[in-house]
């Protein structure tokens, strides 16, 4: 039968995920970094995802589809609570990181030196102007064709750094685009793609990239040093790494 229903640009798609929970019926997931459609049964095209979409990849067409079906849509939002169901107990189950894990996830008490020097003066209410050039900053939702990324200098950070870090804005933001992410939380071979694309399309002028101290954070490393091999382009890259102390503990690049 011939009906409305909802087709996605993947060329247009950032991988946001706004769109799979804005639908009611389940119909959308994400595969390898992008909203994909499961099946027609699902879908019945009244686009409530489509306001959700930052980059307007969605849209209502009409052609020959599988008709809706109300009792297979059921059976997916029920599977659907109950997989969030055990995720959320396993969650709640979830035992504190052992001392011989991941570095990554060790608690630790950042301890500051209190004899601050007489000459230094902190004023709390002084306000420092941002550095931030564009949004969004989260490499999982910057579009490639983003026109502020056109040769331009790009500073690619584990977000954690920006806490760690107190000059951050000052010493490494300022002329940069910035984007960040979490390579122990995210999806590494997206993040792959994702700068690869950048590359090809934008000609960077260089990449300053910002990891934690920590074995996890090399993740992020990989993932642009695979990307500029992936483009066959080879960008100026420079990488700083900074200690869980707040401190630069190693500079490679200029």
């Amino acid at each position: 039968m011939k009906r409305k229903i909802i087709e996605i640009n993947q060329e247009k798609c950032n991988g946001c995920g706004l769109c799979v929970n804005a639908c009611h019926e389940g119909a959308l997931q994400m595969v390898n970094g992008k909203a994909v459609l499961i099946g027609d049964e699902y879908c019945d095209g009244l686009g409530d995802c489509l306001p959700e979409c930052p980059t307007d990849a969605i849209n209502i067409i009409e052609r020959e589809a599988a008709e809706f079906d109300v009792e297979l849509v059921q059976e997916r939002q029920k599977a659907l609570q109950e997989l969030e169901s055990v995720q959320s107990v396993k969650l709640e189950a979830k035992p504190e990181p052992s001392p011989c894990g991941c570095p990554g996830t060790r608690a630790q008490t950042i301890q500051k030196a209190v004899n601050t020097p007489k000459t230094t003066t902190v004023t709390v209410d002084e306000e420092r102007p941002s550095q931030l050039r564009q949004w969004p900053i989260q490499l999982n939702l910057v579009n490639p064709n983003a026109s502020y990324l056109q040769e331009a200098d790009l500073l690619i950070a584990a977000d954690c750094t920006a806490f760690a870090y107190a000059s951050f804005h000052e010493k490494f933001m300022k002329d940069r685009i910035t984007m960040i992410g979490c390579p122990k939380l995210d999806d590494n071979n997206y993040y792959t793609e994702k700068i690869a694309q950048m590359i090809k399309i934008n000609n960077p002028r260089s990449i300053k990239l910002i990891r934690m101290e920590v074995p996890c954070c090399g993740g992020m490393v990989r993932a642009v040093k695979d990307a500029m091999l992936k483009a066959g382009i080879v960008v100026p890259y420079s990488e700083v790494t900074v200690s869980a102390n707040g401190e630069i503990i190693n500079q490679v690049g200029c």
